[in-house]
């Protein structure tokens, strides 16, 4: 009865000898044949599903190696002749390389400094949350920061679920204000709906360079010592400035604990075994990072935030350890002269004045 037929490798059917297709050393009837198999588009070889590549194209492996590669931010399959490569080298498809890049957390370019006016340059990262992990949104922002530059990059952060942060190059103050154009940043990512300051997650972070506090690494650290005691000696009215709770501030940039003395500062700070998440994150080789402000798109509060740092490091390097444990915080504050530091202090009620009318909701 089963004189001159044959299995199916796969179902077990069988088969007449004009009913098969040998492939691989496989007997396929064709109903598996036409389950199990395809064809490349680029040579006409039929090849099994299960080893090929798919996307866009169905590719057999030998085609793939030879003439396509994926995209490394998306993955999708392409061709090596459409390919198109970024600043750093990556292959990207024409979709992401339109729509913008966002770039891996643990990812840091060279740095390019912006603005000569002294050597105090504010590296920013702004943590953008509610919007969405989204590339078109990724290139509008980029697009409005860098017109006139490479000024900003976006990254992915794991402590967002619906967002990125936003980071700047290293700027003076001075640049950011009159040049960095946040203002119409901060604008359109509000639009786009990311938020920073009601995501209850998001943080401004700002690293300021070491070089700043001394041209040796022993003056470097004594100037140091000296921010991170004012950090400890002003940290309750530090705490309302920078609109988190003491719970916020422990999770993600936690005190080291007040010292009579600068060097004792730092030299806790060094044995706290806090890490990176401190209020003054001190592991990086070239900066010193504030942690501690909460994220903001009102424009007047990041700017004030920034003024603060500033205002922070030069009143370490320029006052004595005698004056500085005598600088109370009203007198402290009683000489800044920025007008938009002064309006957020009034409005967080730190000011040696009246506080005033709060004009627009933090976001």
């Amino acid at each position: 009865m089963y004189e001159n037929k044959i299995y199916c490798s796969v179902c077990g059917c069988h088969c007449g000898i004009d009913e098969v297709y040998y492939m691989d050393d496989r007997t396929l009837c064709y109903d598996c044949l036409d389950e199990l198999t395809t064809f490349c588009e680029e040579c006409g070889t039929r090849i099994f599903r299960a080893t090929c590549v798919t996307g866009e194209h169905t590719l057999c492996m030998h085609c793939f190696d030879d003439y396509y590669t994926h995209c490394e931010e998306c993955g999708r399959v392409i061709h090596q002749d459409n390919v198109h490569y970024d600043a750093q080298d990556r292959m990207l498809c024409d979709d992401c390389i339109e729509n913008g890049s966002i770039y891996h957390y643990n990812y840091k370019p060279e740095p390019i400094f912006y603005g000569d006016t002294d050597n105090l340059f504010l590296g920013v990262e702004l943590e953008l949350d509610d919007g969405g992990c989204n590339r078109r949104n990724a290139k509008i922002l980029t697009q409005i920061a860098n017109e006139k530059g490479t000024r900003i990059y976006i990254k992915t952060d794991g402590s967002l679920e619906e967002g990125f942060e936003i980071v700047t190059h290293p700027m003076t103050l001075q640049y950011h204000m009159e040049e960095m154009p946040w203002q119409a940043l901060t604008k359109k990512a509000l639009s786009l709906g990311y938020r920073s300051h009601k995501s209850g997650t998001c943080g401004l972070h700002c690293h300021v360079n070491r070089t700043f506090f001394g041209a040796t690494y022993a003056k470097q650290e004594e100037n140091i010592a000296k921010v991170l005691f004012l950090v400890e000696k002003y940290w309750e009215e530090l705490l309302r400035f920078s609109r988190r709770t003491q719970g916020q501030m422990d999770h993600w940039a936690a005190r080291y604990g007040f010292q009579a003395k600068p060097e004792q500062v730092l030299d806790h700070a060094k044995s706290s075994g806090i890490g990176r998440y401190a209020c003054i994150n001190l592991q990086n080789a070239n900066t010193i990072e504030f942690r501690m402000w909460r994220g903001t798109l009102k424009y007047n509060t990041l700017i004030a935030t920034l003024q603060m740092v500033e205002k922070i490091c030069k009143v370490a390097i320029f006052y004595s350890e005698q004056e500085l444990q005598a600088l109370s915080w009203w007198r402290f504050v009683s000489q800044i002269t920025e007008p938009q530091l002064i309006t957020y202090l009034k409005e967080r009620q730190l000011y040696i004045n009246e506080p005033v009318q709060i004009d627009e909701e933090e976001v």
